[in-house]
């Protein structure tokens, strides 16, 4: 990491809070339904470099995604305050990580929330934008990003109601999630064919379909004409089923991106040596931090494997501590950012300034995200 070369550190604040913002509608996946975020609003302030700042950061849970629930976290993050604030700490990246392993064993989703806080608020004393601490000049240069759109599952009219409106806001890309029911899935896929016909269409299974259902959506797909449309299928099979996932990958044309399969840095190495999908989705929720996925995604473009940069169902804090996770990274090969606009309000000012899909980073130091006044 750039920014954190050394210095005495201290914590003397932590504390979190239930954050519970209403969807617009039903967010519906394969292996659940969300109405509102089940997410912690963390909260830290830091003494370093002779300054005191604060930073926030997102724990976002999805069960049955996450094991972590809102509640866990908000214990698991009142218990680490008594271990963390006071301690002495050296600013470097293994020393934090260590500490937050150890106060937060169990809890990457807690883990990842205190550690987006902690390095928010040591890029405001370091007066830099949380990118460049963590990419240096590669993430200071890289401002701009291009996310997706997610439309849930829904009934086969209202996705392609869905898809016709986000496409009409300037959206290119729109992520469907499918993987509950095989036959509804292609009728949606097809609804959604005929009402955007110049998307690009990234499929997301959440783990449910076995390899033969996978497939044979995929060739219905190539029936329909859509196959040209599809940029990536997200996750076909269980995150277990890594020959499932080999499977479809040499029965599709287009790239294969594992997520529930990658979990941290061993199942990463497990990716790159069988080469089971040809994508990673790094989430700071799921590796637990924006340091480890700063690591992974540098590895993983070292060993060839496209990058999606995404998240559980965040506001527009997360959204935005992974994008700066993208452009630390330079740019990531699928930018998947795009859950504040899902939400019915938003609690957060500045971080990414958003015109349609195209975010613009903000040049402030940290996150750049405030809570909304009032």
């Amino acid at each position: 990491m750039h920014g954190l070369n050394g210095g005495d550190l201290r914590i003397e604040h932590l504390s979190a809070r239930a954050l519970s913002v209403p969807l617009r509608e039903p967010f519906v996946i394969a292996s659940g339904r969300v109405d509102a975020t089940r997410a912690v609003e963390v909260e830290v302030r830091v003494w370093w470099r002779g300054r005191t700042e604060t930073g926030l950061g997102e724990a976002a849970c999805l069960p049955p995604v996450t094991h972590e629930d809102q509640g866990d976290v908000l214990l698991e993050v009142d218990r680490a305050a008594h271990e963390l604030i006071g301690k002495p700490f050296v600013a470097r990246e293994g020393e934090l990580e260590s500490a937050l392993v150890s106060a937060l064993p169990d809890g990457p989703v807690a883990r990842a929330g205190v550690e987006t806080a902690l390095l928010d608020a040591l890029a405001r004393c370091a007066g830099a934008p949380l990118r460049a601490l963590l990419g240096g000049e590669r993430g200071l240069v890289t401002r701009h990003l291009e996310t997706d759109i997610t439309i849930a599952i829904a009934g086969p009219e209202r996705m392609a109601e869905l898809a016709r409106e986000w496409v009409a806001r300037g959206f290119r890309a729109l992520k469907i999630k499918v993987g509950k029911d095989v036959d509804a899935d292609i009728r949606a896929l097809e609804a959604i064919g005929r009402a955007a016909p110049g998307a690009k269409l990234r499929v997301d299974a959440n783990a449910g379909y076995t390899a033969s259902q996978a497939i044979a959506v995929a060739r219905a797909c190539e029936r329909l004409g859509l196959s040209d449309a599809i940029e990536c299928w997200e996750q076909p099979c269980a995150a277990d089923d890594r020959e499932g996932m080999r499977q479809v990958a040499a029965a599709v044309k287009a790239t294969v991106v594992a997520d529930e399969s990658v979990r941290g840095p061993a199942d990463l190495r497990d990716l790159v040596k069988n080469r089971y999908a040809g994508a990673v989705n790094l989430k700071l929720a799921k590796l637990g931090g924006v340091l480890v996925a700063v690591r992974m995604g540098l590895a993983a473009q070292a060993a060839g494997l496209a990058v999606m940069a995404g998240g559980m169902v965040e506001t527009r804090l997360g959204m935005t501590a992974a994008a700066h996770l993208a452009c630390a990274l330079g740019g990531v090969d699928f930018v998947d950012l795009d859950t504040a606009w899902l939400l019915a309000d938003d609690p957060y000012t500045g971080g990414y300034e958003a015109e349609g899909p195209h975010y613009a980073m903000p040049t402030s130091a940290g996150l750049g995200v405030g809570r909304l006044a009032g």
